[in-house]
């Protein structure tokens, strides 16, 4: 929730005399684009997956919501099968961030319900992002925006991520309804 209010607020910064790219990297269930599309009129959406199942899932969440034709649905590993010659205004990712020692500790309900592959990044739980941050900034117009759901427990070290990248402008950490860390945000240089 706290993401896609981000993503709008920010979406009100570029013109609107053209259409307004967003991208949606690991999609999942398609929340994030659904939500572009029905609030974004002029956008033109780009949802990524690595797994097919999960694009079939957001591809039916979107038709059945009636949004499945404002929306373009890519299996890539993060944003590997996107050109950098189609930049975006915003990339917005929930990506994996859970090390695998924190997933022995997430609730039972979690662990048992979300496919494993859609939680853990790896040992650190940075990795997935530590991929997707020069990639995104590749794809990202001047001026463009990247947000990225995170844990708190992995804030210092994705501030780092984002600092490390040289196209990038980091923003300031956002944190949800909770109060807790969890949106790291960057513009491009």
């Amino acid at each position: 929730e706290d993401l896609v209010v981000r993503m709008l607020d920010l979406a009100k910064e570029f013109p609107s005399d053209g259409p307004l790219r967003v991208c949606d990297v690991g999609t999942g269930s398609g929340i994030l684009a659904i939500c572009a599309a029905k609030h974004l009129p002029r956008a033109e959406i780009t949802a990524v997956d690595i797994s097919n199942e999960a694009l079939q899932v957001a591809e039916d969440n979107a038709r059945s919501l009636g949004f499945s034709e404002r929306i373009r649905f890519v299996q890539s590993d993060l944003m590997e099968a996107l050109s950098p010659q189609e930049p975006f205004h915003l990339i917005c990712s929930n990506p994996p961030y859970v090390s695998e020692e924190e997933f022995t500790r997430l609730p039972r309900d979690v662990r048992d319900h979300e496919p494993y592959q859609a939680l853990v990044a790896g040992p650190r739980g940075t990795e997935v992002i530590a991929r997707l941050v020069p990639q995104a900034a590749e794809r990202l117009l001047s001026g463009g925006w990247l947000l990225v759901e995170i844990s708190p427990m992995i804030r210092e070290e994705v501030t780092t991520i984002f600092e490390g990248e040289p196209r990038l402008q980091p923003g300031p950490m956002l944190k949800d309804s909770a109060r807790r860390w969890r949106i790291a945000q960057a513009r491009r240089i």
